[in-house]
């Protein structure tokens, strides 16, 4: 998936259910709406997942303004002209890299 699909949208984004309630359960301290903002402008996608229905979606790694490193899955909706946010969370350090962009084998 191309970034600029992702910035598209960026001012028009929908939170799931399920986003929204990791972010308030989120064991290392709650995700505010702002520090999903910051890491969808800055971030980098590191997974894509062209399969996913209604939309493909991918997994974006990004820091907050305080550099908290965190993973937002989302899905550009065209037909729209949203993102939707399906997850977010801080990236646990013993199932990632230490730059958080590879998962750790099992």
């Amino acid at each position: 998936m191309d970034y600029e699909e992702v910035r598209k949208y960026l001012g028009n984004c929908y939170f799931s259910e399920h986003a929204r309630r990791e972010m308030e359960a989120e064991p290392l301290g709650i995700i505010r709406v702002d520090d999903v903002s910051c890491v969808l402008r800055t971030g980098e996608i590191i997974e894509d997942y062209p399969e996913d229905k209604p939309y493909p979606s991918c997994l974006v790694l990004g820091r907050t303004a305080g550099g908290r490193p965190l993973h937002v899955v989302c899905a550009p909706a065209p037909t729209d002209r949203r993102l939707i946010i399906i997850t977010v969370y801080q990236p646990d350090p013993t199932r990632w890299d230490p730059e958080f962009k590879r998962r750790r084998a099992s």
